[in-house]
């Protein structure tokens, strides 16, 4: 049997099941964060009910099926405009377009056709929710991903996309925005820092020859980038505990809140230690694999202490 690597498109293409080529689809969708978009948005809209009413009832699952669609849209179509840069990393390489399982017109066609189909469903509970998602997908595709060749900054820029969906979950339930949605905001756009960093540390060879110029690529010891990553911790534990502040959350979410900030600190302090030296990617690692337990953590601890 032929090996996939010698295949051609056309060949790769008449090898594809069903299963196989759902799967494909389902990995444009770049399942790991529409998946974190979906459960903040999700989360949001809890902590935003004030008098709960079973009309509310529905718009849980139209919110997880429109913001499921909307970031699964703009993952596919980051990959059809990335599919050049994705085949220079390993990685990425193995990404369904770069692969040519799925050729670049088909993930255009996918990534518009339920992006628009998400907005459609998000805008059936109200206006806003439909706009925060576009807005979402708009920054994601034409700010953040021609940025992330052009500058370091793109980091910051794509936080912002990142934590729409905070606010899109709240807008489903209110209609509207407040002060108490942006202190959800913030907390998911300072976590962004520290966990695309350590991503970022740990890959910046594959970036590099891909040719962005994130800040771990430009910064080759990795002093920069742990100064950045403190920075962006020490006020994350402080933004971490201003649900409490503004009435979202009981005094009991302050110290939970306030232990978890710190152990996510400590480990990006651990990183900074290591920076300049062998040992970083293994610091970068462990800071990573600390960011993935903070948010599902900090979100839920909202969760048990909302004010009723």
């Amino acid at each position: 049997m032929k090996n996939d690597i010698f295949m051609t498109a056309d060949e790769k293409k008449s090898k594809r099941t069903l299963s196989r080529l759902i799967l494909d689809f389902w990995l444009l969708m770049k399942p790991e964060l529409t998946l974190l978009s979906v459960f903040t948005s999700l989360c949001s809209a809890y902590l935003a009910i004030q008098i709960p009413a079973t009309s509310q009832l529905l718009t849980f699952p139209l919110l997880a099926l429109g913001t499921l669609l909307v970031g699964g849209g703009s993952g596919a179509l980051n990959q059809y405009l990335e599919r050049e840069y994705d085949a220079k990393m390993k990685r990425t390489e193995k990404r369904p377009v770069p692969d040519e399982r799925v050729s670049a017109s088909e993930a255009l066609i996918f990534g518009s056709f339920i992006s628009f189909l998400g907005a459609l469903i998000l805008a059936s509970i109200n206006w806003l929710t439909a706009f925060l998602a576009i807005s979402t997908l708009v920054t994601y595709i034409f700010l953040y991903t021609p940025l992330k060749r052009i500058s370091p900054l793109s980091t910051i820029i794509g936080a912002i996309p990142g934590a729409l969906p905070t606010l899109i979950g709240w807008a489903a339930i209110q209609n509207s925005l407040s002060y108490q949605s942006l202190t959800l905001f913030a907390i998911l756009f300072y976590w962004q820092m520290p966990h695309f960093y350590s991503i970022g540390w740990l890959y910046r060879k594959d970036y590099l020859n891909a040719g962005f110029r994130f800040l771990t690529t430009v910064d080759e010891k990795g002093i920069r980038v742990s100064r950045h990553i403190l920075q962006h911790q020490i006020i994350l534990v402080l933004v971490g505990l201003t649900p409490a502040f503004v009435g979202l959350v009981t005094v009991g979410y302050i110290p939970f809140a306030l232990i978890v900030g710190l152990i996510f600190l400590f480990f990006g302090w651990k990183f900074s230690r290591h920076a300049g030296k062998e040992s970083s990617g293994a610091a970068a690692r462990m800071l990573f694999f600390s960011s993935l337990f903070y948010l599902p953590i900090i979100f839920s601890a909202m969760i048990i202490f909302k004010n009723q």
